[in-house]
């Protein structure tokens, strides 16, 4: 067990950081980001946000990629992603 005093505060472990709320992080970050989704019918890849909040669908064969829920949007099964790179 991790006791808080046992902790570096200046070179918090990756774990602990990703856990904390963005803006009580040692640097402050987002929790979002843009991701290449790749339909699973006709393969064009489209640019969607993490947290979207509007259904995303193909531009080719109009399926749909994404749904909004309350936080994250919830890829379609079958779709595959990667993150964007900065």
């Amino acid at each position: 067990m991790v006791l808080p005093n046992d902790i570096d505060l200046l070179n918090p472990p990756p774990e602990l950081e990703k856990r904390r709320h963005k803006f009580k992080r040692l640097v402050q970050s987002p929790n979002s980001f843009f991701m290449d989704v790749k339909c699973q019918g006709c393969f064009n890849i489209t640019t969607v946000f993490s947290h979207s909040q509007t259904v995303v669908v193909c531009g080719g064969c109009q399926t749909i990629l994404c749904q909004p829920t309350g936080g994250k949007a919830r890829l379609t099964e079958g779709c595959s992603f990667r993150k964007k790179g900065d």
